[in-house]
């Protein structure tokens, strides 16, 4: 899908055949750079304008050259576009992809996994910044709520370019941010869930086919766009140890007893590789904060029961007030079990559940400029206050 995509875009015919004219036209709109071989005459200016792109940037994808020295037969990165795409459904491989190009294109950029789904894809994770205050940004438990994962992607994009071109990013400076904080960013809890909603997991397949038969014992919620769970039909975000117990019985009463694409809470808690990996990652850090991204109905969710962590609610209406998002408490049916809910439990500091854009889930990729603009100013707020 990806592929005849961006086939088509580039004037090519779209066949389903990856030859190297395809590859050589593809790599700069996937990547975002191109490699060049440095030639007589080159100099890291010239580069710069002959790529459209910034000696900065250049730069800071090539630690290891001399730009004052370069040699011929010197490969180079250069930098020549973006690289998350935001008009596309998001799958885990094209996150994969976009990791990757990331991670050369800005090498300062730390990356890594947390563990592994039900299929055996692994969860990564992208650290930016050196700072000594650790916040950590998670997307996508919900699979039906894929556009978190972009966004969550375009922010580590544009937050490490402003980086390098020592810029400002929602009126602070992005290095005053990335010398105070280490924001760890988990964009995809969910890929194997996400993959069916989005079409990488093929109808006719064994996984899809097991899937539809979950999605068979709960024929009110459409298949696959009312798709939450993981692939076992577990909701990720009914999975913590904080009133599990209650959220069984709110669910059960409910109707959910059994793995459904949504609102089963699984056997017990923590019962789902994804879910742990979460739970084991927080545990393994000392984050002053948490953002957990979800759509949609652009609230803010900062309570759990009657805890209060100081200074929750001060910066709750700051991201109220950045983002147009209303600050609430969670309704009571919905108020346990969260990963959300568990942070502030364990660890009693801010914990956040963003429920970002409105309408339907999935929201249509269409979506997703406006979405980022609300919620930047959120990501830059939750790592420097």
């Amino acid at each position: 899908m990806l592929l005849e995509l961006f086939k088509g875009n580039l004037g090519l015919v779209p066949d389903g055949i990856v030859g190297s004219n395809t590859w050589n036209a593809l790599a700069p709109a996937i990547n975002g750079y191109t490699v060049h071989t440095i030639r007589a005459g080159d100099t890291i200016f010239r580069l710069a304008i002959t790529y459209n792109t910034t000696v900065s940037r250049i730069i800071a994808a090539n630690p290891n050259i001399n730009p004052y020295a370069l040699r011929v037969g010197q490969r180079v990165i250069i930098p020549s576009g973006d690289i998350v795409a935001a008009n596309i459904s998001y799958s885990y491989d094209i996150m994969q992809i976009n990791i990757n190009a990331l991670k050369t294109v800005y090498p300062f950029l730390q990356t890594g996994y947390i563990g592994n789904t039900v299929l055996g894809k692994k969860i990564p994770y992208v650290r930016i910044g050196t700072g000594s205050r650790e916040v950590f940004y998670s997307g996508a438990i919900h699979a039906n709520e894929w556009i978190t994962a972009p966004l969550l992607m375009k922010f580590i994009e544009n937050i490490s370019l402003r980086y390098v071109e020592d810029s400002s990013i929602s009126g602070y400076s992005a290095k005053f941010i990335l010398d105070t904080a280490s924001i760890y960013i988990v964009p995809m809890v969910n890929p194997d869930g996400i993959d069916l909603v989005t079409g990488a997991i093929r109808p006719g397949t064994e996984v899809y086919n097991k899937a539809m038969r979950i999605a068979g014992d709960y024929p009110f919620i459409p298949f696959p766009n009312g798709w939450k769970a993981n692939m076992r039909g577990v909701d990720l975000n009914l999975q913590f140890p904080a009133g599990w117990e209650i959220a069984k019985e709110i669910k059960y009463e409910q109707g959910f007893v059994s793995p459904a694409p949504r609102d089963f809470v699984g056997p017990s808690s923590l019962s789902e590789p994804e879910s742990r990996a979460m739970y084991n990652f927080t545990l393994a850090h000392r984050f002053g904060l948490i953002l957990a991204y979800h759509t949609q109905g652009r609230v803010i969710y900062w309570r759990y029961l009657d805890y209060f962590p100081v200074g929750s609610n001060c910066l709750g209406r700051q991201f109220s007030n950045s983002s147009g998002y209303i600050l609430e408490q969670t309704p009571y049916a919905s108020a346990f079990a969260g990963y959300k809910d568990w942070f502030i439990d364990e660890f009693f500091r801010p914990g956040y559940t963003i429920e970002a854009g409105s309408g339907v889930n999935p929201l249509p990729i269409s979506m997703f400029d406006n979405i980022y603009k609300e919620n930047e100013g959120i990501l830059v707020l939750g790592a420097v206050l």
